[in-house]
């Protein structure tokens, strides 16, 4: 099922007929009605606005494969299914190394085929999104720990001089003799100190990297904005997941939903650290091995309190049979992970 996201889906074909076949089977897919070009210049056009063009190869003005390196320029860079009559292994193959994400035939298998490219390629693009997502969490975590260090530096640095000078300049305040013009600037130094005060109170509980233009362009550290408060803690999750790629997309979904995240190496590390209070999700990725089995050798205990999640290349029977509460087909879903992640945990 489509994600209730809104994927948007341009056909480009010079025949009225072939476009409304399209229109039709997409629509009763649940995607939304189509935008429809019927020549080179048109899609590129349009192409800006969607996710997704459905491509034919011959337009009248050009060849739909001419056209994927100014899709590639645009912004939104949507993905390309390759639709022509005229298919042969040799185009399928030149059209999948120039970039297409996939190739369909026009022949009697279309409209049962084509929703199914479809879904396939909207998870990609979104499991591409949700990448994105990630790497921009990885940098922040790295940020905020230079962040942290840094502030680590000035608390022990700066402090204790700005406390030394609070109390001189109280002391100075302090005595009756004292000129009125010079009690003025003391108050002025004063209000400086209570400023610099205030600003290592900001430093000391940032957590946010957001930036802001200082003049000439240098970005600097935005203090005025707001730390977002901390999300509820909803449990630990663990992760077995060999996928570098894979295990940052689900990392990154489960500690925006307030789980603190944890990988694990092997199967006998799952195993230990599943035993301890406080694990709410496991996240393994099923493996085809027969010694190993569906879970790759983790033995859920009988009693458990956490959630199983395997995410599977087929139909997901085995690790059910083995144990799995919830089955995720590859590839998944970015948008609806989470949310059916907790139908499972309430089920």
């Amino acid at each position: 099922m489509p994600s209730e996201m809104p994927f948007r889906i341009l056909a480009v074909d010079d025949d009225p007929a072939y476009l409304r076949l399209i229109a039709t089977v997409v629509e009763h897919a649940g995607f939304g009605p189509p935008a429809t070009a019927t020549s080179a210049n048109e899609a590129l056009r349009i192409a800006p606005e969607v996710d997704l063009v459905l491509l034919d190869h011959h337009l009248p003005d050009g060849e739909g494969l001419s056209l994927l390196p100014a899709f590639r320029a645009m912004a939104g860079q949507p993905a390309v299914i390759l639709v022509t009559a005229h298919g042969n292994e040799a185009l399928a193959a030149g059209a999948l190394r120039a970039g297409v994400d996939d190739y369909l035939i026009k022949d009697a298998s279309l409209p049962s085929l084509l929703p199914e490219v479809i879904e396939r390629t909207r998870r990609h693009r979104a499991l591409q999104e949700a990448l994105a997502a990630a790497e921009r969490d990885l940098v922040h975590a790295e940020r905020m720990t230079a962040i942290a260090q840094l502030n680590v530096a000035l608390s022990h640095n700066i402090n204790n001089p700005l406390q030394a000078a609070f109390a001189e300049t109280e002391l100075l305040l302090a005595d009756p003799a004292l000129a009125s013009e010079h009690r003025a600037s003391l108050l002025s130094i004063k209000q400086s100190l209570q400023r610099v005060h205030e600003i290592m109170h900001r430093v000391g509980s940032l957590r946010h990297d957001h930036t802001t233009e200082y003049v000439g362009g240098v970005e600097m550290i935005d203090l005025s904005r707001r730390t977002r408060p901390t999300p509820v803690h909803t449990g630990d999750a663990l992760l077995w997941l060999p996928d570098e790629s894979l295990a940052r997309i689900v990392g990154s979904l489960l500690k925006h939903a307030g789980f603190a995240v944890e990988r694990c190496e092997d199967a006998a590390g799952l195993t230990a650290r599943a035993a301890r209070p406080g694990v709410a999700v496991v996240v393994i990725l099923a493996t085809d091995t027969p010694l190993a089995g569906p879970l790759g050798g983790f033995l859920p205990p009988e009693e458990r309190r956490f959630t199983l999640v395997t995410l599977v290349s087929g139909d997901g029977a085995a690790a059910r049979n083995a144990g799995a509460d919830y089955v995720v087909a590859l590839p998944f879903d970015p948008g609806t992970f989470t949310s059916e992640l907790f139908a499972a945990m309430r089920a």
